[in-house]
């Protein structure tokens, strides 16, 4: 099902255009994605719904370019995905995307300090501890600078997440299950953080969530239902 958008895809930050993904293996052929067809504006905000097992989480790493469809084609600020060997892709990323996890995925070894600066100190940066002191600052841990994530909670780990992800300014943002691992006081916390930082730097969010409430807070929301799209709500 292709999702009627108005946007031209050279405008387009996100571009998914007819996107199948398939695995075999001794018992046959899955198909996981099936004809995923749709674009994004700039500043948009996306939910993609439906149950578990219906390809929701894949279809978030195919747009990183983190796994790769079976055919298909994803544009990420006009740039080709899968045109782009892996070191090409690795290097969009760097500047263009920020991820944050239901698991957090920070750097045990480091401290929040540590683990916000990490991407900035990676692409170069030469002001980094700076500009990762006033994001956390930003969320609210300006005083947990040098804790290590085993002394943090759940919710000021998923912070820390937050501003690692939005310090690097990204065009995008991909959230998978960003509350799944938190309570439901945390977790609304958590959320309008997330939406706050996202309308003050002007991102595209593109948002996996088995929460209903969550996705009804963002423009778009599109319900996979076994590898296709099943609808799309404005």
């Amino acid at each position: 099902m292709s999702i009627p958008t108005g946007i031209p895809s050279d405008t387009a930050i996100i571009s998914v255009e007819h996107v199948f993904k398939s695995v075999t293996d001794s018992t046959g052929t899955l198909d996981i994605l099936r004809d995923i067809d749709f674009s994004l504006a700039p500043r948009e905000t996306a939910a993609i719904v439906g149950a578990s097992g219906s390809g929701k989480s894949t279809l978030l790493s195919i747009i990183a370019g983190l796994d790769t469809p079976t055919k298909g084609t994803v544009r990420l600020a006009g740039q080709d995905l899968f045109g782009m060997n892996e070191d090409q892709r690795a290097a969009l990323r760097a500047h263009k995307v920020g991820f944050v996890f239901q698991s957090f995925q920070l750097m045990g070894n480091l401290t929040a300090l540590e683990n916000v600066m990490l991407p900035l100190e990676l692409g170069g940066r030469k002001d980094s501890r700076k500009a990762a002191t006033e994001m956390l600052a930003r969320v609210g841990l300006g005083e947990r600078l040098g804790h290590y994530p085993k002394v943090l909670s759940g919710g000021e780990q998923q912070r820390v997440a937050l501003a690692r992800a939005f310090v690097v300014q990204p065009a995008v943002l991909l959230a998978d299950e960003p509350t799944g691992s938190l309570d439901f006081a945390t977790g609304e916390t958590v959320m309008e953080l997330m939406f706050d930082l996202n309308r003050e730097r002007g991102t595209t969010l593109v948002l996996v969530t088995h929460d209903r409430a969550i996705a009804a807070r963002c423009d778009r929301r599109i319900t996979i239902e076994a590898g296709r799209v099943a609808a799309a709500e404005v």
